[in-house]
């Protein structure tokens, strides 16, 4: 049975992510990629041919906009954060020294902005509708939500000021210092997680500055055959904790992802990886 997809406005749950989108080159190759992988079927979506929205059982999980080579961005998963007003979100962005590469421009139901943070991670903000109960770590969503950077505290008061983040605005997000790492809370649920320590100039783009998303699977051996397969690459070992196993991927065009995937039941319960490795759902 499909899902009633039920928008709400961003001005309801301004400063969370709202959506995920992967800008790619081929829209075609991108969409027999991940649904391949990932097991996602695609619509068009309402912003033109250039866009398709992934859906699995019927409810929307992430865009994919055949967006790199027409706006001259690279090829990334990049979130949306929902704003009430996305030209002072992006006074607000360029006030503090960091950069709007794109718009804020009229797209469909709302105007959306890409942007980079002052260490160069790439993210949007989006002014509109958005799909009411789509929320980081629940559902069909996105599992997890990271920012990969150098100073996790510079960076949360970054985004914080520019998205109004702890800001005592009813129903803003709010912030926490828990584990070495800033966790992002909208309402009950942890949205969000920044890591600091990532290298200057370091040439692995594990460490560069970056959001990064992941992806739930049922299987991970599955995914990960597929995805060589199809022509995607492993860039990370498989690890696991006690629950959950994962691995981070390249995509054909580039594009880094992680699939995560519960263990089988003859290993739940094991001893938890290396330290350092870092659970995606912790």
């Amino acid at each position: 049975m499909g899902v009633t997809v039920v928008p709400t406005s961003s001005e309801d749950v301004f400063g969370a992510p709202c959506w995920v989108s992967l800008t790619a080159r081929d829209l075609e190759a991108a969409q027999h990629f991940y649904g391949a992988v990932l097991g996602w079927h695609f619509r068009p979506g309402r912003l033109g041919d250039a866009f398709s929205v992934a859906f699995v059982n019927g409810a929307p999980v992430a865009g994919i906009g055949a967006l790199a080579e027409s706006f001259a961005v690279s090829v990334a998963w990049i979130p949306y954060f929902a704003v009430a007003d996305a030209d002072a979100t992006a006074a607000k962005i360029r006030e503090r020294s960091a950069t709007v590469a794109v718009g804020p421009l009229s797209f469909g139901l709302g105007r959306a902005a890409l942007a980079a943070d002052r260490d160069g991670a790439i993210f949007g903000i989006w002014q509109g509708r958005v799909i009411r109960d789509w929320a980081v770590g629940r559902s069909r969503a996105p599992a997890c939500l990271e920012l990969y950077t150098r100073d996790a505290f510079a960076a949360a008061i970054f985004y914080a000021e520019v998205l109004d983040w702890a800001s005592g605005r009813e129903g803003c997000c709010e912030v926490s210092y828990e584990s070495d790492h800033v966790v992002l809370r909208h309402g009950t649920g942890a949205v969000a997680r920044i890591r600091g320590g990532a290298v200057d100039e370091a040439p692995d783009p594990q460490v560069r500055p970056r959001w990064h998303v992941h992806f739930r699977v049922p299987e991970l051996s599955r995914a990960i055959d597929t995805a060589t397969l199809l022509g995607g690459t492993a860039v990370t070992p498989v690890r696991a904790d006690g629950t959950h196993n994962w691995i981070t991927l390249r995509d054909p065009e580039g594009a880094l992802f992680t699939v995560t995937a519960p263990l089988p039941a003859d290993l739940a319960g094991a001893p938890v990886a290396a330290a350092g490795t870092g659970s995606p759902l912790d």
